[in-house]
C-alpha cells in the first residue's frame, strides 16, 4: 500500500467479555460465551448464541444514557467498544472533528422494532405503538447514533455486506487514507441479535443447538453472537504527528466476490482465495510470511471446508497455524471482522494463537488447527491473516502485523 497505515485504539464488546482486557483474559484461558438464550426475546429458548450478558437498561446506565432515551441495542453495544478505541487512541474532540466513522452492520435497530412490529401494524395498537422506534430501525441510524456518542465526525457511513461488513470498513477506510480524503477513519462493526436473523439463520437450518465446533469433522452448524468491535486506523504520519501510540499495522487487505449462491460458498473457496491473494499481493508478503490465520470458520458443513480449499489453493500443503475463535463469541455476522480483528491485534501484543474451542475431530486427518497444546506458537507472530465471508460470496481478508 502506498501510505502505511497503523492502529492506535480499539475496542470491543463480546459474549466473552466488555472490553480488550476481558476478552483477552477469555481467549487465554480459553473461556468460551456461547449458552441457551437469556436476552434476545424469542421463543426459540433451545438456541445458543453468543449474547452480551448485559440488558439494554445496565448498558445505559454504563454509557450515562438516560432510561427514558429511545435506544437500540446494536448502538450501545457500538458505543461501548468505540468508548474504549477512542480513550486507548487518545482522540480529542477535535481530532473525531477531523476524522471518518464507518460502521458495518444489518440488524441495525431491528431488535426493538421488530418488537412492536404488531402494534405497527393493528389499528387498535397503532395508537400505543413506541413509533420513535421507527426512527431507529435502519443501519444509518444506528451508525449515527454510536457516531453522536463519541463526538461529531466529519462524516459517517454503514456498510452493510452481511457477514464481511466490519472487514469491508477497513477496506474503505483504507481507500480513503490512502486517496488523502482522511488522514484518520474509525472503522468496525456492531450487530445485536435479532429474532429476525435467529429465525433466518434457523430458516437455512444451519443452526447447531449445542456449541458450535468449527474446523472440526463432527460441525453441524453455527452459534448465532452478537457484539460490537471499532478500531481506530491512521496514516502513519497523522499517527505520529499526534504522538499516538501504534497498536498494530494494516499491512494488506482483499476482497472478492464469486456471487456462487446467495448464501453457501463454492467448493473451490475462489471468493475466500482471491480475497486473501490480494491482501498477501498488497503487502507485498509470501504466504509462507503469515504466522497465523484467523478463520471465518463458522462450523457449517458448508463454510469450513470451502475455506480450508481456499487456504490450500493460497498456502499449499504448507498451512500456518490456523483456528477460528467462533466458538468463544458465537458468529458475531455483520461485527465479525472487527471483533476478530481485535482478536489478532490481543494474539500479535501478547504472543498466543487462539484456539478453536470444542474442536475434537480433524476434517482431514492433517488438518488440525489450533488447540490448547499448541496455542504458545513455535516461532513469533509477526503477521496474520484475518478472514470474514459474507453471503452472496463477498469475501474479505486483512493482513495485520507488528508495530
Amino acid at each position: 500500500m502506498s501510505k502505511r497505515l497503523v492502529i492506535t485504539g480499539a475496542g470491543v464488546v463480546s459474549a466473552i467479555g466488555v472490553g480488550k482486557e476481558q476478552n483477552l483474559r477469555a481467549l487465554q484461558t480459553m473461556q468460551g460465551g456461547v449458552a441457551l438464550v437469556s436476552y434476545l426475546a424469542t421463543e426459540h429458548t433451545e438456541c445458543r448464541v453468543g449474547e452480551v450478558k448485559l440488558t439494554n437498561g445496565e448498558m445505559m446506565q454504563m454509557l450515562g444514557i438516560a432510561e427514558d432515551t429511545p435506544m437500540v441495542r446494536t448502538s450501545l453495544l457500538g458505543m461501548l467498544a468505540l468508548r474504549e478505541a477512542v480513550a486507548e487512541a487518545g482522540l480529542s474532540s477535535e481530532d473525531i472533528a477531523e476524522s471518518a466513522f464507518i460502521n458495518g452492520t444489518t440488524v441495525g435497530g431491528m431488535d426493538m422494532s421488530e418488537q412492536f412490529y404488531l402494534d405497527f401494524i393493528s389499528e387498535t395498537g397503532a395508537e400505543g405503538a413506541p413509533v420513535h422506534y421507527i426512527k431507529t430501525h435502519d443501519c444509518g441510524s444506528s451508525t449515527d447514533l454510536i457516531a453522536d456518542y463519541a463526538g461529531h465526525f466529519a462524516m459517517t457511513t454503514s456498510i452493510s455486506t452481511a457477514c464481511s461488513s466490519a472487514a469491508n470498513a477497513f477496506v474503505l477506510g483504507a481507500r480513503m487514507i490512502e486517496s488523502g480524503e482522511f488522514d484518520r477513519v474509525v472503522v468496525g462493526g456492531s450487530e445485536c441479535l435479532s429474532k429476525f436473523h435467529l429465525n433466518g439463520f434457523n430458516t437455512l437450518m444451519i443452526l447447531d443447538q449445542e456449541p458450535c465446533r468449527p474446523l472440526d469433522a463432527t460441525r453441524a452448524g453455527l452459534n448465532l453472537g452478537e457484539g460490537a468491535a471499532f478500531l481506530v486506523l491512521e496514516s502513519e504520519e497523522a499517527a505520529s504527528r499526534r504522538g499516538a501510540r501504534v497498536i498494530g499495522v494494516l499491512e494488506g487487505f482483499g476482497n472478492a466476490c464469486d456471487a456462487f449462491h446467495q448464501t453457501a460458498s463454492s467448493a473451490d473457496g475462489e471468493g475466500a482465495f482471491l480475497a486473501m491473494s490480494q491482501a498477501l499481493a498488497r503487502a507485498g508478503v509470501r504466504p509462507s510470511d503469515v504466522d497465523y490465520v484467523n478463520c471465518h470458520g463458522t462450523g457449517t458443513p458448508n463454510n469450513d471446508p470451502s475455506e480450508i480449499a481456499a487456504m490450500r489453493r493460497v498456502f499449499g500443503n504448507a498451512l500456518p497455524p490456523f483456528s477460528s475463535t467462533k466458538g468463544f463469541t458465537g458468529h458475531t455476522t455483520s461485527a465479525s471482522g472487527s471483533i476478530e480483528a481485535v482478536f489478532c491485534l490481543l494474539a500479535l501484543s501478547h504472543q498466543f494463537l487462539p484456539v478453536s474451542l470444542n474442536w475434537s475431530q480433524p476434517i482431514e486427518p492433517d488438518l488440525i488447527p489450533v488447540t490448547q497444546q499448541t496455542s504458545v506458537p513455535a516461532r513469533p507472530i509477526r503477521r496474520i491473516l484475518c478472514n470474514a465471508f459474507g453471503f452472496g460470496g463477498n469475501d474479505t481478508s486483512l493482513l495485520f502485523s507488528k508495530s
